[in-house]
């Protein structure tokens, strides 16, 4: 994904989110699901997407309401969430759902549930007007007594909270990889930029203060990327290392930011036009502090670790 948001954050979206929540089910999902629902996504036939955020619960995810009841051998779905990626372009969808409101622990309420999108009940609305990356899919998806039979249930029910929480360890770090290549890319597009644009009879690559920027550009980069590879290392040997991904994922996108601010800043008045590409690196690099835990749940994670406290 690095490559990809390095190119065109756009197109990078489309194609990391065309499969998100698939290292749900490679995790969690029992061998019949895997082999129903996996094979489809990686020759391209199908779309997937994972449905967590609620109006009422973004970052406190525990509080989420939408809910499976179970009726049967079905589970009987009703709720509202926002946000969607893919939801009107999946051909299934993990749902996180409130199963056991009774239960004492938060942790302990919900499950994941795999619904397709062809089932009754069901709806979409695609989302207009976003910041940035506009070639993705975004929803409001809705369920009216969507049923789906109890052995949709992705996981152990009610271990829902602790299953996203391993999921987000992972997905953190194709987030940070996102951020990394967007900051290469921004200040790709600054260094050649500044080579070629004159000001007071000279290059303003020839100005200090332009050397500065690029110098601080290039450190922040590569400070991230170590730290990024250095999390994916570890997951690629076995170490999931929840506050490794969290550093990752809000460092990244905290230079993604810096990064294509500063860019931006070095095109002058041309990179508020959409005649230079940089104004879109810099609408897409917000989002990335935002989802997959917003950059305050992550130093909160970190920090909580660090100090040995819940």
């Amino acid at each position: 994904m690095e490559e990809f948001w390095r190119a065109e954050p756009g197109f990078g979206q489309i194609f990391s989110q065309t499969t998100f929540g698939a290292q749900e089910l490679l995790l969690f999902g029992s061998e019949e699901q895997k082999k129903k629902y996996l094979p489809p996504l990686v020759k391209g036939d199908w779309v997937m997407g994972f449905a967590i955020t609620e109006p009422e619960a973004g970052s406190d995810t525990a509080s989420a309401t939408t809910r499976a009841e179970k009726v049967g051998d079905e589970y009987v779905i009703n709720g509202n969430k926002v946000m969607i990626s893919n939801g009107t372009e999946a051909k299934f969808l993990l749902v996180y759902c409130l199963t056991d409101p009774e239960e004492t622990s938060k942790s302990n309420r919900h499950s994941i549930v795999l619904v397709e999108t062809d089932r009754s009940g069901y709806k979409a609305d695609k989302i207009l007007g976003k910041m940035g990356l506009h070639a993705s899919d975004t929803a409001n998806v809705y369920f009216n007594n969507v049923r789906v039979p109890k052995e949709n249930l992705v996981g152990i029910e009610g271990n829902g909270f602790p299953q996203l929480m391993e999921f987000l360890d992972y997905s953190r770090l194709m987030i940070a990889s996102d951020g990394v290549g967007l900051a290469q890319g921004a200040m790709e597009q600054a260094i050649n930029y500044v080579k070629k644009r004159k000001q007071f009879g000279k290059t303003i690559s020839s100005f200090q203060v332009t050397q500065f920027k690029i110098a601080e550009m290039a450190t922040l980069i590569e400070t991230a990327r170590s730290l990024m590879y250095k999390a994916c290392w570890n997951i690629d040997r076995g170490n999931v290392d929840t506050q490794l991904s969290a550093m990752a994922k809000w460092w990244a996108c905290n230079v993604a930011v810096r990064v294509v601010d500063e860019a931006l800043q070095l095109h002058g008045g041309y990179g508020y036009l959409d005649d230079y590409p940089i104004e879109r690196f810099y609408r897409a690099a917000k989002l990335l502090e935002i989802y997959e835990g917003t950059k305050e749940i992550q130093k909160m994670t970190i920090g909580r670790r660090i100090l040995g406290v819940s």
